[in-house]
């Protein structure tokens, strides 16, 4: 072999190892090291201005008006009754004898009784609607009433009646548990006939 085609060889040889040196240095930088840190991100938030609370305005208490009248502030009484129609209507009142106004709402319950403590004496009143039912406001010392009507038991046939004398009614003031007891004599029926009748209380005094 000739020097000429030795030294050819040799030329083609190191071309070869140059560029494939350069093919490994090439690769070797396209990356990131394998052993490199992620790079940190640093993410500042600003706080806003602090919320401003909402008052919540404090609630005005409701002025309390007059307690219901309890049966020990009242006194009981019945008016001069007028005939019609084979009854007779009766103011039936209550005095507030306690030292502050107190109210009444509604209907009395009232009955004939055979006394204080004692039993009824036939049903107890029917309720008038005629009158509507309003809060009333009894000043200390002053008085409202219920109309209360009394039918003639002789209107009754004995039958039905069985008559006897009442000399009492037992009072319920509207929305109380506690009677009151007043002397009233006046006939009766045993039996259960509809022989009372009541209205819803109103103002002041009855009988105009």
């Amino acid at each position: 072999m000739t020097s000429s085609h030795r030294n050819l060889r040799r030329m083609i040889a190191a071309a070869a190892l140059g560029g494939a040196a350069l093919l490994i240095t090439a690769c070797g930088s396209s990356g990131s090291p394998a052993g490199a840190a992620a790079p940190t991100v640093t993410v500042t938030v600003t706080p806003g201005p602090p919320a401003t609370p909402t008052a919540t305005p404090a609630a005005s208490p409701t002025p309390a008006g007059p307690a219901p009248c309890a049966t020990s502030a009242l006194r009981a009484s019945v008016g001069t009754g007028n005939g019609a129609a084979g009854s007779t209507y009766y103011p039936l009142e209550f005095t507030n004898v306690s030292g502050s106004a107190c109210t009444l709402f509604g209907y009395p319950g009232v009955s004939f009784a055979t006394g204080p403590g004692g039993s009824l004496i036939g049903r107890p009143a029917t309720r008038n609607p005629q009158v509507p039912s309003t809060l009333i406001t009894i000043p200390a010392g002053s008085t409202a009433h219920a109309t209360l009507q009394v039918t003639d038991a002789l209107n009754y046939p004995n039958s039905r009646c069985h008559k006897v004398t009442a000399h009492w009614l037992k009072i319920y003031p509207p929305n109380q548990t506690a009677p009151l007891y007043l002397s009233f004599t006046t006939p009766a029926c045993a039996k259960p006939a509809h022989i009372l009748g009541i209205q819803a209380v109103q103002s002041g005094k009855g009988g105009g």
